[in-house]
C-alpha cells in the first residue's frame, strides 16, 4: 500500500530543494550587489535574472503551503516558533521586490533601490539560514503545541547557519553570472566566486561539525552504525565536488560552475534529510504523528499531481526561452 505521508514528505522537500536552486542565485546576485559597478554591470545582473526572478518563488509558496495542508501539526508547532525569521524573510521578499521593480522605474531614486535591493536579499538570505538552524537544533514542544519563547531560534547555532545560507547564495549568484554574461562583469564574478566557495566549504565544515552534537539522534545517525556509511561518504563527495567547481570556475564550459554549486547544495540537503529523517520537527513530530487525514491528502495529491507538472512546464519553457547571455539592454 503506498504511504500518501511519505509522497508528501517528499513534494515538500522537492518544492523547498527547487525554492532553493532557482531563488538563490538570484538572491546571491542581490547579496553581491555592491561589488557591481554602477550602470552596466548593475543592469546586466538585473536583466540575468528579470524574466525568471518572481517566478522562482512560486516554489516557496507551494512549500508552505503544502506543509500547512499535509502536516497540520508541523506548521502548527514551527510557525509559533519562527515568527521573528519568517516574517524578517517574507518582508525582505516584498522591499526586494519592489526595489527590483522601482530601480527601472524611478532612476532619480536608483542609488536607493539598490540599496534596497541588496539588504532585502540579504535579510531574506540571512532569515531563511536562521529557520534552517532554529529547526535544526530543536523546537521545545509540549502536547500538541510549541512551549518555548519569542527569542529561542536566536542561538551562535542559527546564526551560523544563517551566514552559512548567506555565502552560498552568494556563490550560486556568482556563478550564474559566469554562465548568462560577458565582458567585465563575467571576470568580475569568476574572481569572487573562488573565495566564496571557499567560504561555503567552511561553513559546511562548521555547521556539519556543530550538527550531530545538538541531538542524540543526529549523532546516531552519523556515527553509529550503519548510518557511518553514509556520513562517511558524504565530506569525501562535497571534496570532489569542491574540486571541480574550483578548477570549472577558472576555465571551462560557462555553465559548469552553477551547475556544480548546486551540487555542493544538493549535497547538503541530502546530508540534511539523512539528519532528520523522519521527522517534520527534528526531534519532537515525526511526518506521520503529523500528517492530514488520509482523506485529505488524497484530495491534495489530485491537484498537486495537476499543478506541480504545470509549473514544471512553464518553468522549463522560460529558462529555455530565455537561454542564452545577456547584456544591459537584455538577453540575446
Amino acid at each position: 500500500m503506498i504511504d500518501l505521508t511519505i509522497i508528501w514528505a517528499f513534494i515538500i522537500a522537492f518544492a523547498v530543494a527547487a525554492y532553493v536552486v532557482m531563488d538563490g542565485f538570484d538572491l546571491g546576485i542581490g547579496i553581491l550587489f555592491p561589488r557591481f559597478k554602477v550602470g552596466r554591470e548593475r543592469d546586466m545582473a538585473m536583466n540575468s535574472i528579470a524574466p525568471v526572478w518572481d517566478g522562482n518563488e512560486t516554489w516557496l509558496v507551494m512549500g508552505g503551503g503544502g506543509l500547512l495542508a499535509a502536516f497540520p501539526l508541523a506548521y502548527a508547532i514551527v510557525l509559533p516558533a519562527l515568527y521573528a525569521p519568517l516574517i524578517a524573510m517574507l518582508l525582505g521578499l516584498v522591499f526586494r521586490g519592489v526595489a527590483f521593480e522601482f530601480r527601472w522605474r524611478d532612476p532619480a531614486h536608483r542609488h536607493f533601490w539598490d540599496v534596497s535591493f541588496c539588504a532585502g536579499s540579504i535579510v531574506a538570505a540571512l532569515s531563511q539560514g536562521i529557520v534552517l538552524g532554529a529547526l535544526l537544533q530543536g523546537i521545545a514542544v509540549e502536547g500538541r503545541a510549541y512551549a518555548g519563547g519569542w527569542w529561542d531560534w536566536l542561538t551562535p547555532f542559527s546564526l551560523a547557519t544563517g551566514v552559512s545560507v548567506v555565502i552560498g547564495y552568494a556563490l550560486l549568484g556568482a556563478s550564474w553570472l559566469i554562465w548568462k554574461t560577458d565582458g567585465p562583469l563575467h571576470e568580475q564574478a569568476r574572481r569572487i566566486a573562488r573565495p566564496l566557495l571557499l567560504g561555503l566549504l567552511l561553513a559546511i565544515a562548521l555547521v556539519s561539525a556543530w550538527t550531530p552534537f545538538l541531538e542524540a539522534q543526529y549523532y546516531r545517525r552519523w556515527f553509529e552504525w550503519p548510518g557511518v556509511l553514509a556520513a562517511a561518504q558524504m565530506p569525501l563527495m562535497v571534496t570532489v565536488v569542491a574540486i571541480f567547481t574550483w578548477r570549472a570556475i577558472g576555465k571551462g564550459r560557462d555553465w559548469l560552475p552553477f551547475l556544480l554549486a548546486l551540487a555542493l547544495f544538493g549535497l547538503t540537503m541530502i546530508g540534511l534529510g539523512i539528519s532528520i529523517w523522519p521527522d517534520v520537527v527534528p526531534g519532537a513530530v515525526t511526518i506521520w504523528e503529523a500528517a492530514a487525514p488520509e482523506r485529505s491528502q488524497v484530495f491534495m495529491l489530485i491537484g498537486a499531481g495537476i499543478l506541480i507538472p504545470i509549473i514544471l512546464a512553464y518553468t522549463v519553457w522560460a529558462y529555455w526561452v530565455f537561454r542564452g547571455k545577456v547584456d544591459e539592454a537584455g538577453y540575446h
